[in-house]
């Protein structure tokens, strides 16, 4: 029991020594940069940067295949990152059309759109969804889910993975510091700060959507054993609308139905939450009948 648990925590342990790394680093070349970049958003690249830079390493140490990481062939992984993708459209557009037709976000009238712009916005858009998308996906849904789920069981594998894929999104901080007044050990504090910032209750529905997204991904890895490809996709669909709906939409502030959505992005939150589990119940509902009605 005790080792599982420790094995649990091995994720986070190591996210505390990248960011305590990142400090360092980060200070540094917030002196080089001469204040260009904020301290905060430096010190968080640089965190996500040694993330992504351990998934080798980690494999290496662990002796995961890239296939067992989830990757297939390139002309497969095309395929099904496309049918990941065409599955995340249909899975988080509803919510949108719903938010809309609530009046919970409203198109932003402010704004004039010509056939390129629009061509335009969808492309670069989607390119940076995608670019998320493949940076993170080998890292949540790969590394954790191939390491854990002979160590801790299918069920604590997906939890787990949601879990961390959640909180990673709230370990941040506003805080600027001008260069005139920065300080080394301001990097610590910026640090302290942006772990606080999980202890946010605004912070709570969107956690909770987004520890809904990372088990939706998580069980289609783990437990419908399909290929990275599909994930990526599917992910990369849903941060494209969300970026999309950021462009063309804004949230109705006056709109009694605004609890639904979270301050975090205005687009995640108690509706896309309570969307996802129905989703999955009727998944899993379906798949108990079916293996019922096939005894």
């Amino acid at each position: 029991m005790l080792n599982k648990i420790a094995i649990s925590l091995l994720p986070l342990l190591m996210l505390l020594v990248f960011s305590l790394v990142a400090c360092f680093l980060g200070y540094g070349l917030f002196l080089l940069f001469d204040g260009a970049v904020g301290l905060n958003r430096i010190i968080s690249r640089v965190t996500q940067a040694l993330l992504i830079l351990s998934i080798y390493p980690v494999m290496r140490w662990l002796n995961i295949s890239f296939a067992e990481l989830g990757f297939v062939a390139y002309k497969r992984f095309l395929k099904q990152m496309l049918a990941g993708a065409v599955l995340g459209i249909f899975t988080l557009l509803p919510v949108l059309m719903l938010s809309y037709a609530l009046d919970i976000i409203v198109i932003d009238e402010l704004r004039h759109w010509t056939f390129g712009k629009v061509v335009s916005s969808l492309l670069v858009t989607f390119l940076l969804a995608l670019l998320i998308s493949l940076l993170e996906e080998p890292m949540f849904r790969g590394v954790l889910i191939s390491a854990y789920i002979s160590r801790l069981g299918i069920v604590a594998t997906i939890f787990i993975s949601s879990f961390y894929y959640a909180i990673l999104h709230f370990i941040k901080t506003k805080t600027t510091i001008p260069i005139e007044e920065a300080e080394f050990l301001d990097s610590f504090s910026l640090l302290l700060e942006a772990f606080q910032n999980l202890l946010r209750p605004e912070n709570l529905s969107a956690f909770w959507a987004l520890l809904m997204v990372g088990i939706f991904l998580a069980i289609m890895r783990a437990h419908l054993k399909l290929s990275l490809a599909w994930v990526v996709g599917c992910h990369a669909a849903w941060v494209w609308q969300i970026k999309m709906a950021h462009k063309i939409t804004d949230v109705n502030k006056s709109s009694d139905l605004l609890y639904l959505i979270s301050p975090y992005d205005g687009v995640i939150g108690p509706m896309v939450a309570i969307w996802l589990t129905l989703v999955l119940c009727a998944y899993l509902g379906y798949q108990q009948f079916g293996s019922k009605q096939g005894k």
